[in-house]
């Protein structure tokens, strides 16, 4: 198979959906690899390093999805990418469709095989490509909002760990999953008051045993998030519904009864966000102020630490790359249900069913797209 990686064009997105050791895996399977000039530059990886691993470095992007039969990305296709899939070229990304209409669409219309990293399950009911950029993300959300929790950056001017003397800062964390056990794990490690809110009595035990009691965990009911979000200096958005738009479970009502100044950091922004206010922000303008709370809303945080995320994410999404390449698409996907749940779009048809409740959408189950229903 002939596969391709664009560099990313998002504002301030380094990342790249192929390292040279990526290449050299496919190139030992038979297959043959372009990537685009510069693709991986802002992370240390030189063109040179690519054509070492047997890549074939061309210019533009435009030549990339002409030539390839699979496109590997990190992101979501920006429009002007869109426009340039195919009819049966397979994409294998980040998609995050939910809350992305103009996406969804553009994809339908493309007629491409739209591959999604987040809904990609495993035997034990996780999201093994989904979890890499969540133990960034849940990490990075503590110091993205340390650091706007700072006086400078419209925050309240409360450093986490507090100081002999002066209490620390209380952080809030919504969800135990991935996203939230990171969290926590670096707000407590940071010397704060950590409380965790999460639905399920196992997690939370689980938690609790794993924090040996250095951290608050409470069942989530209306009267806590409205308790404990009134007194956080820190609120971090840890909620997932697979494939589906998050829930909006802090609300304005909330917001005007939090601290001036405090901060929330949504780490679901990628899915529409679980605070009533949040809006996508970037890398360069990651903040901004409502309800006098802080907001940060980037939607590709682990772009902030991209070496790091990219070898993370490229040791998870490798396996399922080889199989597609070695299998073909459609084989690939019958012999495991796991990439299977990953289909979200496939020749002009929405396969995922919790994105086409989400867009009013109509719906084909995935084996009924490939001929196996």
């Amino acid at each position: 198979m002939l596969i391709g990686t664009p560099k990313e064009i998002k504002v301030h997105e380094y990342r790249v959906g192929l390292t040279p050791a990526g290449v050299k895996e496919l190139r030992a399977h038979g297959h043959q690899v372009l990537i685009q000039s510069s693709a991986g530059i802002g992370i240390g990886l030189s063109d040179e390093a690519y054509r070492s691993a047997g890549a074939e470095i061309v210019d533009t992007a435009q030549e990339v999805f002409a030539r390839a039969e699979m496109i590997i990305k990190v992101k979501e296709p920006q429009p002007i990418e869109c426009r340039m899939l195919r009819p049966g070229q397979v994409l294998f990304t980040y998609l995050h469709l939910a809350p992305d209409p103009e996406q969804t669409h553009a994809l339908i219309d493309s007629g491409c095989v739209a591959i999604a990293y987040e809904t990609v399950t495993d035997a034990r009911g996780g999201l093994p490509l989904l979890a890499p950029m969540s133990e960034v993300a849940g990490r990075m959300s503590i110091q993205a909002g340390a650091h706007a929790m700072e006086k400078a950056q419209g925050g309240n001017g409360v450093l986490l760990g507090g100081v002999p003397g002066v209490a620390p800062a209380d952080v809030l964390v919504i969800g135990g999953g991935v996203v939230g056990y990171n969290a926590a794990r670096i707000a407590v490690g940071m010397g704060a008051h950590v409380t965790i809110l999460d639905r399920s009595l196992p997690r939370l035990n689980y938690l609790d045993s794993l924090f040996d009691g250095r951290l608050n965990t409470i069942y989530s009911t209306v009267d806590a998030l409205e308790h404990y979000t009134a007194h956080a200096d820190l609120v971090i958005g840890a909620v997932l519904v697979p494939g589906a738009a998050a829930p909006k479970l802090v609300t304005r009502r909330h917001l005007r009864a939090m601290k001036p100044g405090a901060v929330v950091v949504d780490v679901a922004i990628d899915q529409g966000g679980c605070f009533e206010t949040s809006r996508p922000t970037t890398h360069q303008n990651p903040t901004y102020v409502e309800e006098g709370v802080v907001h940060y809303c980037v939607a590709n945080m682990p772009g902030g630490v991209a070496r790091t995320s990219t070898f993370a994410l490229t040791n998870a999404t490798m396996p399922f790359a080889v199989a597609l390449a070695d299998k073909g698409y459609r084989k690939a996907l019958l012999d495991d249900p796991h990439l299977l749940a990953g289909l979200n779009v496939h020749a002009g048809r929405l396969t995922y069913q919790a994105v086409a409740e989400a867009l009013a959408l109509p719906y084909q189950p995935a084996l009924e797209a490939l001929g196996r229903a």
